[in-house]
């Protein structure tokens, strides 16, 4: 009972680590297929449009910036700060 006990809590502890073990990108050097992995409710053409807006208005220098993006969002940028950087 006590190594069940152990490995319980080895399993409960570890699921933080698990779950924010995702490696940023970088929303100036992403592709569209790695926008729309990583950003949650960025399909093909919100994808493009970040695309096309660094393209045309250069780095972004924030990641609130992205607000700037048609279809952006204040709540999908603060979902998705941990996983979102600017630089490499």
């Amino acid at each position: 009972m006590k190594l069940l006990n152990s490995l319980l809590l080895t399993l409960v502890l570890s699921l933080p680590i698990i779950g924010f073990s995702a490696d940023s990108i970088n929303i100036n050097t992403a592709d569209k297929e790695t926008l729309m992995s990583v950003i949650k409710g960025v399909g093909d053409k919100k994808a493009e449009a970040i695309i096309a807006y660094r393209e045309e208005n250069g780095s972004f220098k924030s990641i609130d910036e992205l607000t700037n993006v048609k279809g952006i969002g204040q709540a999908m940028i603060d979902k998705h700060r941990e996983m979102l950087s600017t630089s490499e």
